[in-house]
């Protein structure tokens, strides 16, 4: 109830006039700074203690500290501008958390009420985030979809003791059975498993982390083969015999060297002056 409907309420009798008796008049509210809106509140929490909730006066001093400190709810509500809900829904949802703010606040506590309701009016916004949004953005006309298919979901399964198949739900919608399952499948977008999220008790396959696929180098090692082999054909003999002695058995230079019978220097220039061949090879295919 705001401070205009509070005036076209029947005439107070005399007990609920003196419930009110000595409160400040309050000038609109648009007009009221935040130092003037600190100190009405003051009088207004002191008043709001010593009434009877569910009377007149308590609502009365209650919604008028509502409406006095809205602006701390606007100001919150501008740290989530960039999110895609209307601005109107979340100041409606941060007043929600202003409200509770007013109904837990304890004058006794020595804390300015601004530092004691941003916190809750914050923390309602984001419970407002986490329960609502999506882990991966999609339409608004799939997101009500969704709100759709869920409501005839329950509504059919109640009536036929079963889940509604794709053609009950597009009958009692009124859609094609397209529309009804892109809207399944955009609800997976709503909730996002964790990586780390444990399986069933009876999934012998591990957190889903476990199941996805990791880079293999090893694959890049094959597709080099794969462009070598033909560079490696248009090898002299002997430059072959050297790459497989050293590559495939694994010998040392100087094992090498007396297998050719020549040194291990001269085993060493032709290995190099081959791989530096075989690397220029690949570095042009790429």
């Amino acid at each position: 109830m705001t401070r205009s409907e509070t005036q076209t309420v029947p005439a107070q009798t005399k007990e609920e006039a003196a419930g009110l008796e000595g409160l400040p008049e309050i000038p609109p509210f648009d007009e009221v700074g935040p130092v003037d809106a600190r100190a009405l509140s003051k009088t207004l929490f002191a008043r709001l203690e010593k009434l009877e909730e569910g009377t007149h006066e308590h609502a009365y001093v209650r919604n008028t500290l509502v409406e006095l400190n809205l602006a701390l709810v606007k100001f919150a509500a501008s740290r989530f501008r960039s999110r895609s809900e209307p601005m109107e829904d979340i100041v409606q949802v941060g007043t929600i958390g202003l409200i509770k703010a007013i109904d837990r606040f304890e004058l006794s506590r020595g804390v300015e009420f601004p530092t004691f309701a941003m916190p809750t009016i914050i923390g309602e916004i984001k419970r407002f985030f986490r329960d609502t949004s999506w882990s991966v953005r999609v339409p608004r006309r799939l997101q009500e979809l969704r709100l759709d298919l869920a409501k005839a979901g329950d509504e059919l399964a109640q009536k036929l003791d079963r889940a509604p198949t794709v053609a009950e739900l597009a009958e009692r919608l009124g859609l094609e059975r397209e529309d009804v399952v892109e809207g399944m499948v955009a609800s997976n977008a709503y909730t996002a498993s964790s990586l780390d999220a444990q399986p069933e008790e009876d999934d012998s396959e591990g957190a889903l982390a476990d199941r996805i696929g990791y880079e293999d180098h090893g694959l890049e090692g094959i597709e080099n083969l794969e462009s070598l082999k033909p560079l490696i054909a248009g090898l002299t003999p002997r430059d072959r015999q050297i790459l497989s002695l050293r590559f495939v058995a694994n010998l040392t230079q100087s094992e090498i060297g007396e297998e050719l019978g020549i040194s291990q220097m001269h085993v060493s220039r032709l290995l190099t002056r081959t791989l530096n061949r075989l690397r220029r090879g690949l570095l042009t295919e790429s």
